[in-house]
């Protein structure tokens, strides 16, 4: 088989991801809702969730149709190639698309994952991990769709005139590829922000009023909250979380593609990513099938349920990556260890990401212990126990880059090195469809917890939600730091794509990055604060919210009489649409900070500040990231581990204590601290669309 036939293994890829995430979604449809008590809630969670969808796509189609006029302008002034435009809007959809449709079977599944558990944990098991692979194999079928539309077009339609010179037609479809992940990233940032905001919203209101304030149990349905809880777990970490990976997805290939233009490597090069991830695809489809446990399952035995699927499909990566690079790059045979680099390495990141936040672990258990001198002490020992965690993480990604480097060649030829980085990346990537079902599920579970509660099932049943929502808590702390961690050589990738760029638009131009030359240092400290101010203002945006929730709640309990007494109902309704308004509101200026930053650095401090701000921007967003979403989750298990019994259990002083150390990791690990890794591939993407506006009009 030759390099140009194994191209057609990605739509084949992506046929294959898209029908198993069909079967799948069939399959969770079938299983029972339960009775109808459980209906009438899950049918309130989705209301809630399609009617904050439904707004949230109406102001980004606003903001992607402004985008699609600039681009248009800029294309027709000679300063992009006419494809941009286009590439741009159909990131955004692809990438919106994965999250909703994720967000659909999500909020289907809940009930019937507690109608499941009340049969048996493996059964609730496998109901919520099925719902966990529609969104993870509908997101790398979509990337995978999307990629290979367009190359089919740009390379059989578009350039086919260049078939004689295939370096040039090669160089031109990576560069108009590239282009095309801004829109995916810019998608990405107002889902996972907006649905960040709303979820934590929710969430923190529910439980400073419900569970500090009246001492009710958590998803108790007095609390007029519960259900605004209920849909931000579905609009933020199913529908954001889908539309952030699969913008690292997409980004990873199409940054690897474009390096592998600048090595040298040609069409069999740059089709490897695309590769790479159809091969990933079968090998997460065969790791699903092996996710079970017995019934009497603690969270160790769950977690090595789904570790095994992972494992699995890492191993059959393993196998099958040798022939594909023989075939596509015989004579570079060294990038096969850059993605077994990629591979071990976020194997590594969510061992450890597990070993930080999992209450089986002592770091977790000793928080949980904090507690019993109050909140203080669980907040300051939350803090330290992120900030200790970010030391592995960025070991193994150094290791992975240096390996990467040298092993693709790097020590002869800086740019075959440079394609070694990216492809690891997308071996870090390649088991996504397992890795993001794992994560996805996380939700599913914790919704079904809140409908056991609201629908008094019996305790057994709740014990199983409980299970599973607390394995939940650590695979998405998992899936955040694999995120995360590929975020990280991905923006490597990107900077290096984004020098290219501006070689491409102007060969005469000669770049001075030492750090000595100012614009590079002061361009540095720009992009080292970005992320800072970023999270700034996506958590002020929860506080802000939260408080109205708050308000609102307080208010139903004093007003609606018998509310209390479980006589009356609450107007669940009302806080939704707080939720829904102030989320809207209030992620349109961190957005906007990540697409418009590149531009005005690159105005006043020029190309040479730009790099700078991006390295700065990718250094201290990795770490941050890091550090919130291992303390967040830490916080969330360490309550868990108290409501399981240990030092006074549920409604005891060191619970209090937890519930406000989880209240305020809530928006540390689930709006802040995944949006990073979406703002520094922003940052990159925006610049790389703007590279040859910002050559022409900077200052310097």
């Amino acid at each position: 088989m030759s390099e140009q036939q194994l191209f057609f293994l990605a739509p084949i890829g992506s046929i294959l991801a898209l029908l198993f995430a069909f079967i799948q979604a069939k399959k969770v449809l079938g299983f029972s809702e339960g009775n109808e008590i459980m209906q009438k809630i899950s049918a309130s969670v989705r209301k809630g969730a399609n009617a904050y969808l439904k707004r949230q796509y109406t102001g980004v189609a606003m903001f992607f149709a402004v985008m699609f006029v600039i681009l248009g302008i800029m294309a027709f002034a000679g300063l992009l190639t006419p494809f941009v435009p286009f590439a741009f809007i159909t990131g955004g959809f692809f990438s919106g698309l994965s999250g909703f449709i994720g967000m659909k079977i999500a909020t289907s599944s809940n009930a019937r994952t507690a109608q499941a558990s009340s049969e048996s944990l493996n059964r609730g098991l496998r109901v919520a991990f099925s719902s966990g692979t529609v969104m993870g194999f509908t997101v790398i079928g979509l990337g995978l769709l999307d990629l290979s539309i367009w190359f089919f077009l740009l390379k059989y339609v578009f350039y086919a005139d260049l078939v004689g010179d295939p370096s040039e037609q090669i160089r031109r479809i990576s560069s108009a590829m590239l282009t095309f992940g801004m829109g995916a990233s810019s998608m990405a940032l107002f889902a996972r922000v907006g649905g960040g905001i709303f979820t934590k919203a929710a969430d923190v209101g529910a439980d400073l009023v419900g569970k500090v304030e009246a001492g009710i149990p958590e998803d108790d349905p007095r609390n007029p909250a519960v259900i605004a809880d209920n849909v931000g777990d579905n609009v933020g970490d199913v529908a954001g979380m889908g539309a952030d990976l699969y913008e690292s997805y997409v980004g990873s290939i199409v940054a690897t593609m474009a390096l592998a233009v600048s090595a040298g490597y040609g069409f069999g090069g740059a089709v490897v990513p695309m590769l790479m991830a159809a091969v990933g695809t079968v090998a997460s489809i065969i790791g699903t099938f092996f996710v079970r446990c017995g019934e009497k399952a603690d969270q160790k035995t769950l977690l090595g349920a789904l570790r095994k699927g992972t494992y699995i499909s890492s191993a059959i990566i393993v196998v099958a990556a040798y022939p594909l690079i023989r075939i596509a790059l015989p004579e570079h045979q060294g990038v096969y260890f850059a993605v077994l680099s990629g591979l071990i390495a976020g194997v590594l990141i969510g061992f450890f990401t597990e070993y930080y936040t999992s209450d089986h672990y002592n770091p977790t258990k000793n928080l949980a212990a904090a507690s019993l001198t109050g909140p203080a002490t669980i907040i300051i020992g939350g803090i330290s126990l992120g900030m200790l965690s970010t030391l592995l993480p960025v070991i193994i990604v150094g290791a992975s880059v240096l390996t990467s480097f040298f092993v693709s060649g790097g020590g002869t030829n800086f740019s075959f090195g440079l394609y070694g980085v990216g492809i690891s990346a997308v071996g870090m990537l390649s088991t996504l469809g397992i890795t993001l079902a794992t994560d996805a599920y996380g939700p599913v579970a914790d919704n079904a917890g809140g409908i056991a509660e609201m629908s008094h099932l019996p305790h057994e049943v709740r014990e199983r939600t409980d299970a599973l929502d607390s394995l939940g808590n650590t695979t998405a702390a998992t899936g955040k730091g694999f995120a995360i961690g590929s975020a990280a050589l991905t923006a490597l990738a990107l900077i290096v794509a984004y020098i290219d760029e501006i070689n491409i638009h102007d060969p005469t131009f000669v770049m001075n990055l030492e750090i000595k030359n100012p614009p590079v240092l002061i361009g540095m400290f720009v992009g080292v604060m970005l992320p800072f101010l970023f999270s700034s203002m996506t958590m002020s945006a929860v506080g802000r919210a939260a408080q109205n929730i708050v308000k609102e709640v307080r208010r139903q309990f004093k007003e609606i009489k018998g509310l209390m007494e479980g006589t009356a109902e609450a107007d669940y309704a009302t806080c939704v649409d707080i939720c829904t308004r102030g989320a809207q509101k209030e992620m349109i200026l961190p957005a906007l900070t990540g697409i418009i930053s590149p531009i005005i650095v690159g105005l006043v401090l020029g190309v040479n500040g730009v790099v700078g701000m991006l390295a700065g921007a990718t250094a201290s967003g990795f770490v941050l990231a890091v550090m919130m979403a291992n303390s967040g989750g830490a916080w969330d298990n360490a309550k868990k581990h108290i409501e399981g019994g240990k030092f006074g259990g549920k409604g005891s002083e060191p619970h209090k204590a937890a519930v406000v150390g989880d209240t305020v990791g809530d928006p540390f690990k689930d709006t802040s601290g995944p949006s990073i890794n979406i703002l520094i591939k922003l940052l990159s993407m925006v610049s790389i669309v703007f590279a040859a506006f910002i050559l022409k009009f900077s200052l310097f």
